[in-house]
């Protein structure tokens, strides 16, 4: 599946649906949540200027994304958020893997799946 049938609609799917606010959770994870949607629609955003055609820009705009995602998790002191974070941050490296061969299928599945799962952690 070439890279530009992803383009647009589930990233902006995925982004518009991943949280809708976040729940009462200890420490920094509220924050870490509003920070998680943020850095989604950074995300969305860079993907969106970047050429369908341009694999390369793809795979490091998605290994830009795993590490701050992944700096999140760290940053996280709700068990369940931290370990849901590692999860997508670990599926965006392999995501990212497949994209320079132009195969969207993990990332697509990381995007329709990232609402539900981050925002369930969230809701704590």
């Amino acid at each position: 599946m070439p890279i530009r049938t992803l383009a647009g609609a589930v990233l902006l799917a995925g982004v518009a649906g991943l949280l809708g606010g976040c729940g009462v959770l200890s420490g920094d994870s509220d924050e870490v949540c509003a920070s998680v949607t943020a850095e989604y629609r950074r995300y969305t955003d860079e993907l969106e200027r970047a050429s369908a055609a341009d694999e390369g820009t793809w795979v490091q705009a998605t290994q830009r994304f795993a590490g701050r995602v992944d700096a999140l998790a760290k940053k996280a002191d709700d068990p369940e958020l931290k370990e849901v974070l590692q999860q997508q941050t670990a599926r965006l490296k392999a995501a990212a893997g497949g994209l320079g061969e132009g195969d969207v299928a993990e990332l697509n599945a990381v995007l329709r799946d990232a609402p539900a799962k981050i925002g369930a952690a969230c809701d704590g």
